[in-house]
């Protein structure tokens, strides 16, 4: 049985904003090579999620697949140091795009490369654009059932059954295979790999694809498109309250308050 999870690539959400650099002109946010990426928090745990299928089915083939401009190797092939069996990397510099149609389609060129997936697992959304599209264009694409939001994923048989986070409980669903599931953040965080595999790792290398070498793309019938791009408005002011007592100046809190609109009164009828 073979699973295939879906990495991405995105700049470090600790990345202080002083260090981010916005360009207006290409629509996207880059970061100096002082700030390293790392791989998308929830595609770790969906990594996760499959490594911890595989040690009740030692026969599981774990593949990863991610697909981007370009890539650094150290940070991705940290799935092999934890125990993915493959790691294969789309490099294309028109996968540097916040669309996520072109990326899905490239996952699931690569997934019909190798000879398809019993169960793919996807992190619930990037953290760069947070869109949370891309697995649902894939299911659509290879035409496969898609559960989201699991927070445990569990093989029985040929079908797949997993516990669905909800705002007030969870869900128990179940799909027959293939299928693609959605892991959320619920499911734990993706282990640390050994001295020894860290080693190990230093030794191999991901398989590297353009975009030429893939079949099946298709074409997009519809480009959405990016208007405008813009850091989030920072600023704030201080308002100093004077008065001669305490509840004089309890008093003029109050007035100010109502009047930026952050208090509101309740009258009871």
């Amino acid at each position: 049985m073979r699973i295939v999870v879906c990495l991405k690539q995105v700049i470090d959400p600790l990345t202080p904003a002083s260090s981010l650099v916005l360009d207006k002109q290409e629509k996207k946010i880059t970061v100096g090579a002082s700030a390293p990426p790392v791989i998308n928090g929830f595609d770790e745990q969906a990594l996760e999620a499959a490594l911890r299928l595989r040690e009740t089915d030692k026969e599981l083939e774990i593949v990863c697949i991610a697909a981007g401009e370009r890539f650094n190797n150290d940070v991705m092939k940290r799935s092999l140091a934890v125990g993915a069996d493959q790691l294969i990397l789309v490099q294309d510099p028109s996968l540097a795009t916040w669309n996520p149609y072109p990326i899905a389609a490239a996952l699931g060129a690569v997934i019909q490369q190798i000879g398809g997936a019993d169960l793919i697992l996807c992190g619930r959304q990037g953290s760069d654009w947070d869109n949370a599209v891309t697995p649902c264009i894939l299911a659509d694409l290879l035409e496969v059932p898609m559960l989201t939001l699991a927070k445990s994923v569990h093989l029985e048989g040929g079908k797949v059954r997993i516990e669905r986070v909800l705002a007030n409980g969870s869900m128990t669903m179940t799909a027959e295979l293939p299928t693609l599931i959605t892991v959320t953040s619920e499911l734990g965080a993706l282990r640390m790999p050994t001295v020894a595999a860290r080693l190990a790792t230093a030794r191999k290398q991901p398989r590297v694809l353009t975009l030429s070498e893939l079949a099946g793309l298709g074409t997009q019938s519809c480009a959405p498109e990016v208007v405008d791009l813009a850091m989030p408005a920072m600023g704030r002011s201080c308002t100093f309250i004077e008065a001669a007592s305490g509840q004089d100046a309890g008093a003029r809190l109050a007035e100010t308050l109502l009047a930026a609109g952050a208090l509101h009164l309740h009258r009871e009828s």
